[in-house]
């Protein structure tokens, strides 16, 4: 090969190995981005379909879930769900043995009026083993109530009778009203 034609030669390879370089250097980044934008949204559906399916087969067990929870809501009239809190806290102080100083109803209405939830404050007292069993017994029962918040004193210098004072909040379910 004569000089001329490989100096030729190695030009052109060399045109040819930088044009390539910046082909890659350009078109690859936004193909990679795209590649791995596509892999993360397969994954994802893949991830949503597999969700849905076991919401599929879940269904009748999800849906009698939900009606024992809405079952366990207080009712939606006013006296009649004090009424059912005041009969909670009524069986419960007799099965833990405390005694039960003041109970506190009012009703909340946030900005969902789907629900409204009846806030309770509850001052009871008795030993460390039977305020634990009212607590256990309120937490276990399947009322729809959330225990807030809980404060605890000594009522006595040894620390045998405790002073509890409890936030509840009970939810109510309200009812869609139908569409005229």
């Amino acid at each position: 090969m004569q000089i001329k034609n490989r100096q030729q030669v190695l030009t052109l390879l060399t045109i040819a190995a930088v044009a390539l370089l910046a082909v890659v250097d350009i078109l690859s980044p936004p193909l990679v981005r795209l590649w791995n934008s596509r892999a993360a949204r397969i994954r994802q559906l893949r991830a949503d379909v597999k969700e849905g399916e076991l919401l599929r087969h879940g269904g009748k067990s999800i849906r009698s879930r939900w009606a024992q929870m809405q079952a366990s809501t207080l009712t939606n009239n006013t006296t009649l769900a004090e009424q059912q809190l005041f009969t909670g806290l009524n069986h419960w102080s007799q099965l833990s043995g405390i005694s039960i100083n003041t109970v506190t109803p009012q009703w909340k209405q946030g900005s969902d009026p789907s629900y409204k939830t009846l806030e309770c404050r509850v001052d009871a007292a008795g030993s460390i083993d039977r305020v634990s069993q009212f607590l256990y017994d309120l937490e276990k029962d399947p009322m729809a109530l959330k225990l807030q918040s809980i404060e605890l004193s000594a009522h006595d210098n040894e620390g045998q009778q405790l002073a509890m004072g409890v936030q509840i909040s009970g939810l109510v379910l309200t009812p869609k009203e139908p569409a005229k």
